[in-house]
């Protein structure tokens, strides 16, 4: 099951995480303090730094099914990551919003090429279907380690090294997965498609050059222009859906129908993923503003790492959800990945309610425990693990092979779309540059904002256990098909 190969792609996943979340964490900061912006503005960056990259998953899966495999493109990703985190640091070193913006578009754009060819060449190298579902969330959980370390660490290491350090640092990592993928390119290729096998015409690296311009001015201009920029995501978004739709309607009634259950899993994952983002938007504000204290009573934790908990509890997630599903399936008891994301539901509104209880019940020192914080990131994990993880492995079991990689990025397009619109939504919550943190305040607004949420979650219990039952029943209808065309192709012509 395990071997040299998902172990060293395991490896960049972590760096991935060390170098992408550490980032992440410090933006929110970066911004606010050392280029100005306000509270509104920077939710916006930060929340499109978290999804705009899974929208150019879109591009990532067209590159790498028609133009370079899937093996060129992630080695492409990780050299493109180290180059944008070096602009990032130059940026930083001399306070220049605009290469900072450069920066973390090209980091944008690699996440979007890498997204896609990811769980694609991962799953090649098993030897089963089943034996990669049972590991993918282990290698969520491997990419949580370093998505921990990189939250909690880096805003420690910023009052030591400053942010460029920081952003440099990141930088490094990317470079050490570049230099895993180098020595394991060889077996990588082998494994991989056709297209993986074939030299690189001159012709697709200039097309590829070509779009690779084209989408980084794009998601330049988006970081330089939130508020048009949005709209860019809304745009491409659509254009993506329909397209896949248009495809829908030249399939076969047997594809047609199990991709009609990817548009219903998309939905689903935008909708969890609208939660998933407030922890880099509206929760990292709320714990800026309100959270103080040690963890446990020991552990120091600056505010704006708060979101280290999710990975720590994911890094635990990932084998419990693997042993408790295998476990349920020893007892006969088979689960659709539509209940799955269910019960990911019931947890969201579970982290929410307590969200919401801790801050209409703040008191008068509007302090809120690390504590408190720890449970929340508790129950959105687990929902997490079970809808970052299951969601991509559905997609590939249903999927047409021939668009297999454009099939992924609509799980990434759902991370995009619902990371603008959760940041839109935080933006009711933002505070004027020197307003004041008021007990009234934060129970007004920030309750009111978080009991909304709750309240939507109990309804999207209810939606994903319909899309269960419909689910089932298109993947019956399509598995009826296709026994039928069989049977039609074998029978014999009567002469």
């Amino acid at each position: 099951m395990w071997n040299k190969l998902n172990k060293s792609m395991m490896f960049c996943q972590m760096m991935f995480g060390l170098s992408f979340y550490g980032v992440m964490v410090i933006l929110t900061r970066f911004f606010l303090e050392e280029l100005q912006y306000s509270e509104a503005d920077t939710m916006l960056i930060v929340g499109a730094f978290s999804s705009i990259g899974p929208l150019f998953a879109i591009a990532g899966g067209f590159i790498a099914d028609q133009f370079l495999g899937a093996k060129r493109s992630l080695t492409l990703a990780y050299m493109a990551f180290a180059a944008g985190y070096a602009l990032l640091a130059f940026g930083a070193s001399i306070t220049n919003a605009p290469m900072a913006l450069l920066g973390i578009a090209l980091a944008s754009y690699a996440r979007g090429l890498m997204s896609p060819s990811y769980p694609s060449l991962y799953k090649r190298t098993f030897k089963s279907q089943e034996d990669f579902e049972n590991c993918y969330p282990i290698n969520y959980s491997v990419n949580n380690i370093g998505a921990l370390l990189g939250q909690y660490l880096y805003p420690m290491l910023v009052l030591v090294i400053g942010f460029k350090g920081g952003f440099a640092l990141s930088s490094i990592m990317a470079a050490l997965a570049v230099a895993m993928l180098v020595i394991f390119h060889k077996p990588l290729v082998e494994i991989g498609e056709d297209i993986d096998k074939q030299p690189l015409s001159t012709m697709n690296m200039v097309i590829f050059l070509a779009l690779s311009v084209a989408m980084l001015g794009m998601v330049f201009f988006m970081f330089s222009d939130m508020e048009t920029g949005k709209y860019v995501v809304y745009a491409i978004g659509g254009t993506a859906l329909l397209y896949f739709i248009s495809l829908m309607f030249k399939a076969s009634r047997s594809d047609a129908l199990k991709m009609g259950t990817i548009l219903i899993m998309a939905f689903l994952a935008t909708a969890f993923f609208v939660y998933y983002g407030q922890m880099m938007t509206s929760m990292t504000m709320v714990t800026i503003n309100t959270m103080r204290g040690e963890l446990l009573g020991f552990i120091p934790l600056a505010p704006e790492a708060s979101m280290a908990m999710n990975p720590l509890w994911c890094i635990v997630a990932g084998p419990v959800i693997t042993a408790s599903f295998t476990a349920l399936e020893k007892r006969g008891i088979n689960l659709s990945t539509a209940s799955k994301v269910s019960i990911s539901f019931v947890l969201v509104t579970i982290a929410f309610g307590i969200l919401t209880m801790a801050v209409k019940g703040i008191d008068t020192d509007v302090i809120i425990s690390p504590d408190v914080f720890l449970v929340i990131h508790g129950f959105l994990a687990f929902g997490e693990v079970i809808v970052g993880s299951l969601v991509v492995a559905f997609i590939l079991s249903v999927t047409p092979k021939k668009i297999e990689g454009f099939s992924v990025s609509l799980f990434y397009i759902a991370m995009a779309l619902s990371g603008i619109i959760g940041a839109v939504i935080s933006g009711s919550i933002a505070m004027e540059k020197g307003q004041e943190i008021t007990q009234q305040f934060v129970q007004g607004v920030y309750g009111d904002y978080f009991a909304m949420l709750t309240a939507a979650a109990v309804v999207m219990v209810i939606i994903a256990q319909v899309s269960s039952f419909v689910i089932r029943k298109m993947l019956d209808s399509a598995d009826r098909s296709e026994e039928e065309l069989t049977s039609a192709s074998q029978t014999p012509l009567r002469q």
